[in-house]
């Protein structure tokens, strides 16, 4: 089988190799079968799309919507880089599935207004499939409605025309979209569980997602019902995509 690759952002080790941990588990591959790249670390290197299966971006730190001055070196090297890199995706409908980052990238590729209007605070929120998703195969076997972590400042307030939604939640319209038939991009954490995202709001707090003192609340929050669904579709992706 050709390696798929998942793209990461995250600067800190902790929570960085829990989530390269957590596509391991979800998706079912093994090391040599989902190649890492810490794109905060270096460049990104030149992928050949024909020796691998697909890809996957992890979430992140970068908000697409910032103001140019107040981006880093870094985050600006990345966001080129998934530019150029998301040109060829798009042309050749190559499978990509980005998880919360994924939306400020494909998002920003495709037109798509990105701002601060259905920012949600990481907690679990109920995710709705439109028509179009309950159809998806990417989706196939999820209930109609299911629970998902989320948290992030930022989010799609209108999509452009090339991109087919999939679902929503009550407060952020835009929770899942796919522009062709193979390049996805969700708001939630299909890869999260709750360790995972209790190592994540420890890693995180100071960062502007909650207040010093709602550490307890948020972690709280976290645990007000279980959330099993989103995984599936991790594991769904392989299936489709590996060759």
């Amino acid at each position: 089988m050709k390696p798929f690759v998942l793209l990461a952002t995250r600067a800190e080790d902790v929570p960085a190799d829990e989530e390269y941990a957590l596509f391991l588990r979800y998706t079912g591959l093994a090391p040599d079968e989902l190649r890492r790249v810490r794109l905060e670390a270096g460049p990104m290197p030149r992928l050949d799309l024909d020796e691998i299966s697909g890809i996957f971006v992890g979430g992140g730190p970068f908000n697409a919507s910032d103001p140019a001055e107040k981006k880093s070196p870094v985050q600006h090297r990345v966001e080129s880089e998934f530019a150029a890199l998301l040109d060829e995706v798009v042309a050749r409908d190559f499978p990509f599935l980005g998880a919360c980052y994924g939306v400020g990238t494909l998002g920003a590729h495709q037109g798509a207004v990105i701002d601060r209007t259905h920012s949600e605070p990481i907690s679990v929120v109920p995710v709705s499939l439109t028509a179009a998703g309950a159809s998806d195969p990417l989706l196939a076997g999820l209930p109609a409605t299911f629970e998902a972590f989320v948290g992030h400042k930022e989010a799609i307030s209108r999509l452009p025309a090339s991109a087919t939604l999939l679902a929503s939640s009550p407060t952020c319209p835009v929770q899942m979209f796919k522009v062709g038939e193979n390049v996805y991009a969700t708001q939630f954490h299909p890869e999260l569980d709750v360790d995972g995202i209790t190592t994540r709001i420890h890693a995180y707090a100071g960062h502007g997602y909650f207040a010093a003192e709602e550490l307890e609340l948020t972690l709280t929050a976290v645990r007000r019902a279980a959330v099993s669904h989103p995984s599936r579709m991790l594991r769904t992706f392989v299936s489709r995509y590996a060759r």
